[in-house]
């Protein structure tokens, strides 16, 4: 049904929840459209202090009158006869798994963690400016663990070498340690247009026993 997606809605990222309206996973626009599109989803959008329900057929026609009164709030894709909001978060209509209880260790997580900034100086570079460093070095013991590594910026980590911190007279900016969410929704979390997620993933929303 969509066609001449305009491609700057479409790099937009989407909050995926189960039908229990906990948080899931994050999903591109595409991938939140298909799911719409094949009534497995509908959208959850934040209408004055409180959260309204559309199916797919339904938001198109809100979207209409979003485009016209409020159209600086969304990002938008084109259809061949009008344009359509990209939502900020769906709602899995058949799907009630919990969310991962466990964040996966990896690079781009780590990364996600830190925010891009260097664990010793404290200054913030690109992906491609940073390394990861074992606190204690692998030499030493140290483990590939959420509390042994962090990122370091390429002066930091000469400086370091192959010892620890205190031998190198450095000192971590912040102690490390596991992520209790997944890092990468609170980067998503800084940007203005994600802030309809903060209710989804704030730990105490998720200590509320479902009746």
């Amino acid at each position: 049904m969509l066609s001449g997606l305009a491609q700057s809605g479409l790099d937009c990222n989407v909050l995926v929840l189960n039908k229990h309206y906990m948080a899931v996973r994050i999903v591109g626009a595409r991938r939140a459209f298909s799911l719409l599109c094949r009534d497995l989803a509908e959208v959850v959008c934040p209408e004055q202090g409180n959260y309204a329900n559309y199916s797919f057929t339904s938001w198109c026609e809100a979207s209409q009158f979003k485009y016209q009164f409020e159209p600086d709030g969304h990002d938008w894709v084109s259809t061949v006869n009008f344009y359509v909001a990209v939502p900020r978060i769906i709602r899995l209509l058949f799907y009630d798994r919990l969310p991962r209880g466990d964040v996966k260790f990896n690079r781009r997580n780590l990364f996600a963690r830190d925010k891009n900034r260097c664990q010793y100086c404290g200054k913030r570079f690109p992906m491609s400016e940073l390394s990861l460093d074992h606190v204690v070095p692998r030499s030493l013991g140290g483990q590939a663990t959420w509390e042994n590594i962090v990122c370091a910026c390429a002066r930091c980590n000469v400086k370091k070498g192959g010892r620890t911190p205190q031998e190198a007279g450095m000192h971590l900016i912040r102690q490390a340690c596991k992520p209790r969410h997944n890092p990468l929704i609170h980067v998503h979390m800084g940007n203005e247009r994600y802030r309809s997620w903060k209710q989804f993933i704030e730990h105490a929303y998720w200590s509320v026993e479902l009746k």
